[in-house]
């Protein structure tokens, strides 16, 4: 009984560290440096306080101060951190800047993107501090950090990693889309310590020089040649990016449709550096080093071979983490088998869930952010509930219950079959299990993943991983691990063609997360099934959460943050309208499937009802393709012009025409422009935006103009000047200097503008004469570069960077 309690005092210790860690991750801004240093030395001081007061008051100050230390150590690391920020006086500066390419460049459409590590930076003859670690574009003939673009530069294709160069760079601080449920591109880059983005400037009076090849990154260096030599290996690029990913961990490599396919069946983790491979390796190369260890009397004097063993797989995981980049869940992994390692060989005896408590903390005390990725909590999550089923249990039984005679076949074939039951009983575990974390953190689930991953981790773990490893000895080894690739691929294909294969949920609201996550336990526990079936109800509100809809003859209007382009939803009772789906960023990547499809999924929407393109220009169309292959369209109102690609499909098309006008749910739509007239002119794209109005029963209204420019506006002034009032107006042409004339303006008399613009863009959207001349007219503007993602709801508005507020967040000022 005293072991159980001291154990549950040490496990309280490692959560209060947890919980101080968690509550700072969660400010919204810093405090002063001052208030952390005090913390720091305030937990330090309780620490040594509790260590000599031996009643029960010493374990609550000993749980208070690792609290305070958690919270302080963290806010301390984010000091450090934020400090190295790039002035903004230099940003979209031109700088020259010396440093060495760090990492692995990786080509993208029209040119190349890598990491590189600044020595000197200089602005017009002078020294300037810029950040050490920068995320830089070289593309071919532009400026703006666009993956869109001509040909690669012919010296970016020779970018070397170590190689030292000089180069004339545009700088940005970190900026990203901040979107309801989406992917949070600032804290990532925080994490990896990336405190500017930028590109080379083209035309620069001081050009792109090599200044030395070879000058540091060895690491790097090797990991570059291996992936070139995979390539050069294998003949297909897309088994050799998959090779590449998994020996030295360039994700960047596999292409964008085998990630589809891979995220399809639920098998996207086993094709990065995870905890899984570091651990099999980890592995691996102990039991090696444990077996050559015990031939050896001379080593067997130095250490006993179980201890060699142990620290032997820590250091050659270590090793294989650093090939692989070192990336942070790779760090994560070597840390917990170092703890693990360090309690075994100090004797102490921990139960294995304290274990696991102890490898969690110190993974914090190295990375504290950690807490807020999904893996972290997936790979400790896999491993509690595998040792809260027992199945560690199971295996020592099976293991001391095995015949000695390994050469009699009846035995053999009992642990073969021995050998598949736990590998089902395993992969069971982790499927039911992780679940309800899967939908936490990505709203989905893979329903053929089972069998998916019953394929996939053995072979990826035991045979091409190992294959892709030792290839850098026996680079013939790598086409049989291409062979092994390919295999997969096929199998892994026929599973994605069953439906359906992935399940989509909304994003559920925290009661039903805890709900669900409390039933996946239930599931696995080794309890009576009298308890375990209430996982079943308690799942069912994560399967399927409450959605909140607007009420009847009310909308919701959220205009997303995609940068420079236009997209907003529009939501009544039971329909939902799509007008404008964002710009395509690149010839791969484009809003509709980075945004917008993530945050229709989150929200619980299983079709358009109507989706509206207000005209051709790629900031309005470009994510049009990727939302009419991932989600049901049931019709398309647009200006597009016959012939036009997105029309080719079997969506019904209705141009969009003046006086057209429906009711959904008492909430009225009109379409203002254009007239039938206009189609047949000569005229700009602009100049056929459609422009919808919409009014709810209680009169409040939103004006969603395109891309009209002066002379449309003035039409609309002269034709119906009543009709464009609006307590809302989405900012014609992002607020171009060629729109938002006074006139307009007064018509419209909008109590709030919203002016959905990209960060710093090169247009210099929005104008400052048209910002003026909103303040002029007393409207509040809203800039998606400073708020985020907008959301009207009940006649409230909100920004997402002021509700999801962190501090690694950019606090934007206009420029």
């Amino acid at each position: 009984m005293g072991g159980d309690t001291a154990g549950l005092r040490l496990a309280g210790l490692v959560v209060a560290w947890l919980g101080g860690v968690a509550l700072q991750t969660s400010q919204p801004s810093l405090w002063p440096a001052a208030a952390y240093a005090a913390g720091l030395a305030a937990g330090l001081l309780g620490l040594l306080a509790a260590s000599r007061w031996r009643r029960p008051g010493g374990w609550l100050l000993a749980v208070a101060a690792l609290a305070l230390l958690g919270f302080a150590w963290t806010g301390w690391r984010a000091q450090q951190v934020l400090a190295e920020a790039l002035p903004a006086a230099l940003e979209d500066q031109d700088l020259v800047v010396e440093g060495v390419v760090a990492g692995l460049p990786r080509e993208v459409p029209g040119g190349t993107r890598f990491l590189f590590e600044v020595e000197a930076a200089r602005q017009s003859g002078r020294p300037v501090a810029v950040p050490r670690r920068l995320s830089i574009g070289w593309y071919g003939g532009r400026d703006d950090g666009d993956d869109a673009g001509p040909a690669m530069p012919a010296a970016a294709t020779d970018l070397q990693a170590g190689d030292r160069w000089r180069f004339t760079l545009r700088l940005r601080r970190p900026h990203g889309a901040l979107n309801p449920h989406g992917f949070d591109h600032e804290l990532w880059l925080f994490e990896q310590r990336i405190r500017a983005t930028g590109s080379l400037r083209d035309g620069a009076v001081v050009p792109p020089q090599r200044l030395a090849r070879a000058a540091g990154r060895p690491v790097d260096r090797l990991r570059q040649q291996v992936r070139d030599a995979i390539a050069l290996r294998v003949g297909d690029g897309r088994t050799a990016g998959v090779l590449a990913a998994l020996a030295v961990g360039d994700q960047a490599a596999i292409e964008r449709a085998d990630w589809s396919l891979f995220r399809a069946v639920g098998i996207a983790h086993l094709m990065s550096i995870s905890g899984v491979h570091v651990t099999m390796f980890a592995w691996l190369a102990g039991g090696a080093i444990g077996v050559l260890w015990r031939r050896s009397r001379h080593a067997l004097r130095l250490a006993a071979a179980p201890r060699a063993a142990r620290w032997g797989g820590v250091l050659a995981a270590a090793a294989y983490a650093l090939l692989a980049g070192w990336g942070v869940p790779a760090q994560r992994t070597v840390w917990m088998l170092a703890t693990a390692a360090l309690l075994a060989s100090g004797g102490l005896h921990w139960p294995a869930p304290l274990v696991l408590l102890a490898a969690a903390a110190v993974v914090t005390v190295m990375d504290p952010w950690a807490l807020l990725q999904p893996g972290f909590w997936l790979s400790f999550a896999a491993v509690g509930l595998l040792m809260a089923s027992g199945s560690g249990a199971q295996a020592d039984a099976g293991r001391q219950a095995a015949p000695v005679d390994d050469a009699a076949p009846q035995p053999l074939l009992q642990r073969l079959r021995a050998a598949l039951r736990g590998a089902l009983h395993t992969q069971a575990i982790a499927t039911l299990g992780l679940a309800p974390l899967t939908l936490v953190f990505f709203q989905q689930l893979s329903p053929v993943g089972f069998v998916a991953n019953l394929v996939a981790i053995p072979l990826v773990t035991l045979l091409i991983t190992p294959l892709a490893v030792a290839g850098m000895l026996v680079p013939a080894l790598w086409p049989l691990a291409a062979w092994a690739v390919q295999a997969l691929s096929w199998a892994m294909e026929g599973l994605a063609g069953l439906q359906p294969a992935v399940f989509t949920a909304a994003a559920a609201p925290e009661w039903a997360q805890g709900c669900g996550l409390l039933g996946g336990l239930l599931m696995v526990v080794r309890l009576p099934w009298r308890i375990r079936w209430l996982a079943v109800p308690l799942v069912l509100p994560l399967l399927w959460p409450p959605v909140p809809r607007p009420a009847e003859g009310r909308f919701e209007a959220v205009a997303a943050d995609i940068g420079q382009g236009s997209a907003v939803l529009l939501r009544t009772r039971n329909r939902l309208m799509l007008y404008d789906t964002g710009p395509q960023y690149s010839r791969e990547r484009d809003a509709g499937e980075r945004v917008l499809l993530p945050l229709l999924q989150a929200r619980g929407e299983r079709r358009i009802d109507l989706l509206v393109l207000s005209h051709r220009d790629t900031d309005h169309v470009g994510g049009a393709a990727a939302l009419m292959a991932g989600l049901p369209v049931a019709g398309l109102l647009s200006s597009l012009e016959d012939g036009h690609p997105l029309r080719a499909g079997a969506v019904p098309h209705t141009r969009c025409a003046a006086g057209q006008g429906w009711r959904w749910d008492g909430v009225r739509f009109e379409v203002l422009h254009p007239d039938e007239a206009g189609y047949g002119r000569a005229a700009r794209p602009n100049a056929r935006s459609c422009v919808l109005r919409v009014e709810d029963a209680e009169g409040r209204s939103l004006l969603l103009a395109g891309d009209i420019e002066a002379a449309q506006e003035a039409a609309l002034v002269a034709a119906m000047p009543q009709r464009l009032r609006s307590d809302v107006l989405l900012a014609p042409h992002h607020g171009s200097k060629t729109s938002s004339t006074e006139a307009f303006v007064a018509a419209v008399a909008p109590r709030t503008v919203v002016v959905q613009a990209g960060y710093r863009n090169r247009f210099g959207h929005p104008h400052p004469a048209v910002l003026s001349r909103y303040e002029r007219h007393g409207v509040a503007v809203v800039r998606s570069d400073t708020c985020g993602a907008w959301t009207w709801r009940d006649g409230a508005m909100s920004c997402e960077r002021a509700t999801a507020r962190r501090y690694w967040h950019a606090a934007v000022p206009p420029p």
